[in-house]
């Protein structure tokens, strides 16, 4: 079975102490692709000295995060840009993430934001790339942004905790699957009965190391190597097995990212 974590920080400082060591276990789970989610300019160069430890199983997005939306806004969106621009050609990056909108923990900067994340849209669309798509607290912000925008787009709805109403309205604004990680393995979460009404089609996996640790592993720091508890917790929800999932699961991610 191969699987591909959509979603890893393993640049973050909380893997310091084991990063090569926990992209190994993860690659002898059989997690043999993992996507590096930019956040800014700051995390950059972390998440570039982690690409290099095993390029042949990491790979490289830019954008910038809701939450490092700041009074330097326009200074971080250069940089995204000049980096695109940089590596226009060379499939460096592949995906403009990880960006969107986030009210949960600050509401100061939001119209920053929304003009952040639309000008990330469109550099999506100029280099035809995914989108990884961070949402929190702002559900009809970002729906009203993407209406103006073209039907084109692709990409995934990242750690997507929402309702299947939420997921049939995701789908109206391009091809767009959803990222399911270790919520979906928490004993009171909604997300099971959601995911039973979601083809496994539209469903790629995700850890978001070092955070939402599945069960039986929470309270610890996640890594990528726990994407198989994640792909059985699906597999029982869809009554199927873990072979389908790996399989399915890993095409659609393969397919979108274009890795």
């Amino acid at each position: 079975m191969r699987f591909i974590d959509t979603h890893v920080h393993s640049y973050d400082e909380a893997f310091d102490k084991d990063r090569a060591e926990s992209f190994l276990r993860a690659i002898n789970a059989g997690v043999t692709k993992m996507v590096l989610p930019a956040i800014d300019s700051t995390t950059y160069k972390a998440q570039e000295n982690c690409f290099s430890l095993f390029p042949d199983n990491s790979f490289m997005t830019i954008g910038l995060h809701p939450t490092s939306v700041a009074s330097n806004w326009r200074d971080e969106l250069y940089f995204v840009e000049n980096k695109l621009e940089e590596c226009k050609g060379k499939n460096y990056f592949i995906a403009i993430g990880e960006v969107g909108l986030d009210l949960y923990w600050s509401k100061e900067f939001i119209k920053e934001q929304i003009e952040v994340f639309s000008s990330q849209i469109d550099l999506a669309l100029k280099y035809d790339l995914p989108l990884i798509i961070h949402q929190r607290n702002a559900l009809t912000e970002m729906f009203d942004l993407l209406e103006s925008k073209p039907r084109t787009l692709r990409g995934v709805f990242h750690a997507f905790g929402g309702s299947l109403e939420t997921y049939k309205r995701i789908k109206k604004y391009g091809n767009f699957k959803v990222g399911i990680g270790g919520v979906v393995t928490f004993k009171n979460a909604g997300l099971p009965k959601t995911i039973e009404d979601i083809p496994l089609e539209e469903i790629v996996l995700e850890t978001d190391s070092p955070w939402l640790t599945p069960v039986p592993h929470r309270g610890e720091r996640n890594e990528s190597s726990y994407i198989p508890i994640i792909a059985q917790k699906i597999a029982e929800i869809k009554k199927t097995d873990i072979e389908e999932v790996a399989t399915i699961t890993t095409a659609q991610a393969e397919s979108l990212f274009g890795i």
